[in-house]
């Protein structure tokens, strides 16, 4: 008869998970802050109550057998249950969650997530809000690693809904100094190539991706977008910058559009995406909304603003 308590429990589950996501039995326990006894009398312990082996030993690494892929799919699935279940009894007890944490894409205009929190903080309680920026595959990985409860994205993975929040426009752009200004006339994408192009680098940790053109021989890559403004308003080479992080700039003539015979403009949809809906507290809800409320508003301030625009 099966017992109707599991022989395996779910501490043991997730000291397998960290000895494969960390490579070892030492970082694992790092990462657990147990010692490392502790993790291989974990793991002994588990595999005298299963049938099958579920890691092997090459050298001083320990690999996954296939039922041990098998079974560690399924219990990674339980473990994220079973902390999503710890994370509704804190809010249940809470009220109002001790913490909200927003992740946001780097190209989301700061204006609007001051505006944002501004509304929030009169109503948000005692509840702390951690903002976290990020860069493309970066903004994925803390959705996906439930590093955050709310998470502004350019792209929703597999698993996940997405709400469209808001668009951005990315202009080219270089000082009106810039040698690129000084031809006169529409720029193809051989003339881009012979001058310096100023990107921002992705903060994924465990993978990386690119986005937009990046045909120029020389680039230099930056960690934030406050940066790559700087850099191409002082002359040191141009950019596609959101328009939005740059109006101040464009309306004073620091900086001016490229004139590209095709591609100078681009725009990429921003989406809201909660970590986890069914659980999210009254203050992530609250945040939420007014995000979308927010967003809303500048979706028709900007739509105003390109109809009134000189074509």
């Amino acid at each position: 008869m099966t017992s109707r308590i599991p022989r395996v429990t779910l501490e043991q589950w997730a000291v397998l998970q960290a000895v494969v996501e960390e490579g070892s039995f030492a970082r694992a326990a790092e990462a657990l802050n147990k010692s490392q006894s502790a993790v291989s009398y974990a793991l002994k312990g588990m595999q005298q109550q299963l049938p099958v082996e579920v890691l092997t030993l090459k050298g001083r690494k320990a690999e996954l057998t296939e039922a041990g892929r098998l079974l560690l799919r399924r219990a990674s699935a339980l473990l994220e249950e079973a902390r999503s279940l710890e994370r509704l009894a804190a809010t249940l007890a809470q009220g109002w969650e001790p913490e909200v944490r927003l992740a946001v894409e780097a190209i989301f205009p700061p204006d609007l997530l001051l505006e944002t929190l501004a509304e929030f903080a009169p109503v948000s309680g005692r509840s702390r809000v951690q903002v976290i920026e990020s860069v493309l595959f970066g903004t994925l990985e803390i959705l996906l690693n439930r590093q955050a409860d709310l998470v502004i994205t350019a792209r929703t993975p597999p698993g996940f809904l997405g709400e469209a929040l808001l668009p951005i426009e990315f202009v080219a752009v270089a000082s009106p100094k810039h040698p690129l200004h000084q031809l006169g006339r529409e720029l193809t994408e051989h003339d881009l190539r012979m001058h310096r192009q100023l990107v921002v680098r992705d903060t994924g940790l465990r993978r990386q991706e690119d986005a937009g053109w990046l045909g120029a021989e020389e680039r230099w890559t930056v960690s934030n977008l406050a940066t790559s403004i700087r850099f191409v308003t002082q002359g040191l080479g141009f950019a596609w910058i959101p328009k939005e992080h740059i109006r101040t700039e464009l309306e004073q003539g620091l900086l001016r559009p490229l004139p590209l015979e095709s591609g100078a403009r681009r725009k990429v949809e921003l989406y809201l995406v909660f970590a986890d809906r069914d659980n999210a507290g009254p203050a992530t809800q609250t945040l939420a909304r007014l995000l979308r409320e927010i967003c809303d508003r500048a979706r028709s301030r900007y739509a105003r603003l390109a109809a009134d625009a000189p074509s």
